[in-house]
């Protein structure tokens, strides 16, 4: 299990966007970087790091996924069919945590991660406290009866700031979820642009 130990919120000033569209990003009162040189104007991105820091979003947005897991995603993305770009988010929101956070069962990815591996969540039937475990489509992810009463899932399912996507299917009175299909890029509802061609450029150099 891997633990994100920087304040949350650090992503947001460094990319100078609301990664995750949370109302208490430090970005809704400041849009420059963090420390004292933050309000500086900054002169023109290299191709490098225009694309270290596409990767850097991506990778933050999933509650910080360490470099080596997502390497591993790089890898197989380039692997599959189709559009490596395309591919990378789907495995990403194949994440079990990514669909638990997608579902409204809690409110944000970091918590995601920390409720599956605290062993609240079972994929066809079957208890999995593995947050990087690959949803297929057509598999049924329920929150544990004992679990579904607990304060942060009640509150998460009435959050106003955001909906669940079309391609996962969200019973919130049996809080089970079902993914129904791959999502293409288009389709997953980032709150800011992300650029995963970037990242696979970054990766290929």
């Amino acid at each position: 299990m891997s633990k994100r130990i920087q304040a949350k919120h650090k992503l947001d000033r460094r990319m100078g966007q609301n990664i995750w569209g949370r109302p208490k990003s430090p970005v809704n009162r400041r849009e420059y970087g963090p420390g004292q040189h933050g309000q500086r104007r900054k002169g023109k991105m290299s191709d490098f790091g225009t694309q270290l820091r596409a990767k850097q979003k991506l990778k933050g947005y999933y509650a910080n996924i360490t470099e080596k897991q997502f390497r591993r995603y790089y890898a197989e993305a380039i692997r599959l069919r189709g559009d490596s770009g395309e591919n990378l988010v789907g495995l990403l929101e194949r994440r079990l945590d990514a669909v638990v956070y997608r579902a409204k069962f809690v409110p944000t990815p970091f918590a995601a991660r920390q409720f599956v591996n605290h062993g609240h969540v079972k994929v066809n039937g079957v208890r999995v406290n593995i947050a990087s475990y690959l949803v297929k489509p057509g598999d049924l992810i329920e929150v544990k009866d004992s679990s579904k009463q607990l304060e942060i899932v009640v509150v998460a399912a009435q959050l106003p700031e955001r909906d669940v996507p079309d391609y996962i299917e969200v019973d919130h009175s049996k809080m089970t979820a079902r993914v129904t299909r791959v999502p293409n890029l288009g389709e997953v509802p980032y709150p800011v642009q992300m650029e995963p061609n970037l990242v696979i450029e970054f990766y290929s150099r």
